[in-house]
């Protein structure tokens, strides 16, 4: 009930703050490409269960039907001038602060993978599924997505293992550093899965 009312406070406190950011990337969007602002998509939550991701849109709209379609990698030619921007700063998943608020989601925790993802998981990797996943976490302030899968997972399962108020801080202090610097947002050689977007 604690961990709920810190989600609760934080994320309204954030999407009040970044309401006016919000507002002139949707507008950016707009201006520069066809399609929605909003990009949605089906992830696994807690327990499984599935629920739908809300991003600001970085890509040209239908993007998971070209080329690639749902794996991405740096300097993709399906990412628009602003979603680069977005995607280097992090903005593009302020609108996950909604899911925060909805009850998907958590401030912290293992970031929502795809029900396709979740079909590939051994029963000890299951063991990600045991919290509500989150906007930030362990694996995403130890390497993110140039990490290899099975030890992003492994990091998500030592934070299920270890999480405190104390491992809660330093997340997030992490976090604010690789947002600033950039650092980690797409898979390397060993980095990734095939399917993630």
């Amino acid at each position: 009930m604690i961990r709920r009312a810190i989600d609760i406070a934080v994320s309204s406190l954030a999407l009040l703050v970044s309401a006016p950011v919000l507002a002139l990337a949707a507008l950016a969007i707009r201006l520069e490409s066809r399609g929605p602002v909003i990009y949605s998509q089906p992830r696994a939550g807690l327990d499984g269960r599935t629920f739908d991701v809300i991003k600001l849109r970085t890509m040209v709209d239908g993007a998971e039907h070209i080329g690639a379609g749902l794996a991405i990698d740096a300097n993709d030619p399906r990412i628009t001038r602003v979603g680069a921007v977005l995607r280097r700063t992090s903005l593009d998943e302020l609108p996950n602060l909604l899911n925060v608020l909805r009850g998907e989601m958590s401030m912290i925790g293992p970031r929502p993978t795809l029900p396709a993802q979740v079909e590939q998981y051994t029963p000890r990797q299951r063991g990600r599924l045991q919290i509500k996943p989150g906007i930030t976490g362990w694996a995403q302030v130890n390497g993110r997505a140039s990490l290899p899968w099975d030890e992003r997972i492994e990091l998500d399962l030592y934070y299920i293992d270890h999480r405190s108020l104390a491992l809660d801080m330093r997340i997030l202090w992490r976090t604010v550093a690789m947002v600033l610097g950039g650092s980690g947002m797409y898979k390397g050689e060993a980095g990734g899965w095939k399917g993630e977007l």
